[in-house]
């Protein structure tokens, strides 16, 4: 049944399940509390306190790359802040702080929709575009199919993933003048039908070389065995899976999409801040195998 009471009977008993996010980080030696002590492959029956219903998927799962990512920020932050404009800012593009700004709403949006959307999966089986056993946790692999040293593998490609696209932007930001377009440019005061049409263009265009990079590493043999099998070591794919690729994989994407459409059809600074929003909530419900649009 679809009916909101079953939802919300099931979501009493929501999500040690995204505990298998942290499964490469599980030790063998027994954990100080009882909740925590035995580690379970499947639902718990028993009345957990709130902490274990929850991991450290909204801190990317791995607590190095967590760290890494909120001093960069922070860093962002206090230099916007605290040095002279003249010093940080770029002629023709958005100041250091707006683009701070939109590196923390796109990390939170990421962290927050894909909470969500793994919640309606695991609350709302009526949901689900997949049957429930294909997620059971299994002795040795978490809820999506993959082993410990798949999991292992994919905390390095994380990590190399966070490094290469905050260089990259960081690149951009200080190479290419008017890349993260200014608030009050000559593209923002067109009339709002022209905006608008570049918009729904641009992020045709970047959908468009982002779709042939994809089939491009599905078709090219060595791309696929080398970068994107990677990405389906998820059999079972939830929302999580959306940025658990190849470091190689997300940074080609970011060229040949993001990078490439900005370059030939630029967007004003608003705009181009709700294209990037948006293009990570459509990639994450693309991902979710009972996502809110279906």
């Amino acid at each position: 049944t679809d009916s909101a009471g079953t939802c919300c009977a099931y979501m009493s008993k929501t999500i040690t399940c995204t505990a298998s996010a942290v499964m490469a980080s599980v030790v063998k030696k027994p954990a100080a509390s009882p909740a925590a002590a035995v580690y379970s492959f499947r639902e718990p029956v028993e009345k957990l306190p709130w902490r274990s219903h929850f991991s450290s998927l909204l801190l990317s799962a791995d607590w190095l790359n967590t760290a890494i990512e909120l001093t960069v920020l922070l860093t962002l932050t206090a230099m916007a802040t605290l040095l002279p404009a003249s010093r940080v800012d770029v002629p023709g593009s958005m100041r250091l702080g707006q683009l701070s700004a939109f590196l923390w709403a796109a990390s939170l949006t990421r962290r927050v929709y894909n909470a969500y959307l793994e919640a309606v999966f695991f609350a709302c089986p009526a949901r689900r575009t997949q049957p429930p056993r294909e997620h059971a946790l299994k002795a040795e692999s978490d809820l999506c199919g993959r082993d410990r040293e798949q999991l292992a593998a994919l905390v390095y490609h994380d990590r190399m993933t966070l490094l290469s696209q905050l260089t990259l932007v960081l690149a951009l930001y200080y190479g290419v003048p008017g890349f993260y377009p200014a608030f009050d440019s000559r593209l923002a005061g067109a009339p709002v039908a022209v905006r608008l049409a570049r918009l729904v263009a641009h992020h045709y265009l970047l959908s468009f070389g982002m779709y042939w990079a994809h089939r491009a590493l599905h078709v090219v043999p060595f791309l696929w065995r080398r970068i994107h099998v990677i990405h389906h070591w998820a059999r079972h794919p939830l929302s999580r899976n959306t940025y658990q690729d190849h470091w190689l994989d997300n940074f080609g994407n970011a060229v040949v999409g993001e990078v490439a459409a900005q370059i030939l059809l630029p967007i004003d600074g608003p705009f181009f801040v709700v294209s990037r929003l948006f293009r990570i909530m459509e990639s994450l419900e693309k991902r979710a195998p009972g996502g809110v649009w279906r």
